[in-house]
């Protein structure tokens, strides 16, 4: 069994492990319980009542979260030609468009956050799935970073602004970050709102039952707290 240390336990102390909390509430626990030197993520994790065995209930998509993750993304855009052009003018921090590059990704380079490709291109990305799949960086059409030349400006502009790609993953949970310990409770209640709303609206038709059975906001390495799921789902996003 893990030991915890000092702060670990002192802040995990601060939650009643018994209570669902209100989305806002467990948002303002969050902060008060990140025991980091540095600006900790807060994440949202879902418990869904789908069975990730069956493709016809699987979960994914993306949601732009409002007030962004409090990072710098770094952006990398594999295209050629003229779509190379765009995307340098639209911001993309690196642009793929030679055998160079696969060769460099190849080799273990991967100091880039998101990865978008232009259609032609993905013959040759294609080459690179087991270095951008298992660190979630492979363009996939159903993640929207599979995009003709002229959605490139749109697509980065999202990437940069705290595009977040959703999944459910083999055990039926999903990971989310909504942003930082630093924002103010609003900001994460926006961004976990917007969250909320685009996992409701990619329930899968075959799904049955309870959709979203837990709920839990947590921090880097802080407590988890439960929220109840019956609010989550009901957050509004707030203009």
């Amino acid at each position: 069994m893990a030991k915890h240390g000092k702060k670990y336990l002192a802040a995990k102390a601060k939650v009643d492990a018994g209570r669902a909390y209100s989305p806002e509430e467990a948002l303002k626990l969050a902060k008060e319980t990140s025991i980091t030197n540095f600006d900790g993520t807060v994440e949202v994790h879902l418990r869904m009542g789908l069975d990730p065995r069956q493709a016809d209930q699987q979960v994914r998509d993306v949601v732009v979260l409002p007030h962004g993750l409090g990072k710098t993304v770094r952006v990398l855009v594999f295209a050629q030609g003229e779509a190379a052009s765009i995307a340098q003018q639209a911001g993309a921090d690196y642009v793929a468009d030679s055998d160079e590059w696969i060769t460099k990704i190849q080799n273990g380079w991967t100091d880039f956050d998101v990865a978008i490709a232009t259609p032609d291109m993905m013959s040759k990305v294609g080459r690179l799935g087991r270095v951008l799949g298992p660190r979630g960086l492979m363009p996939n059409p159903k993640a929207g970073t599979v995009v003709p030349a002229d959605d490139l400006p749109r697509v980065i502009r999202e990437a940069k602004a705290g595009r977040v790609e959703f999944r459910m993953d083999k055990t039926a949970n999903i990971h989310v970050p909504i942003g930082k310990v630093s924002f103010d409770v609003d900001k994460l209640y926006a961004n976990m709102a917007a969250l909320m709303d685009a996992i409701k609206k990619a329930k899968p038709a075959a799904a049955k039952g309870t959709y979203i059975k837990r709920v839990t906001v947590t921090t880097t390495m802080g407590p988890g707290i439960r929220v109840d799921p019956v609010q989550a789902q009901s957050m509004v996003v707030k203009e």
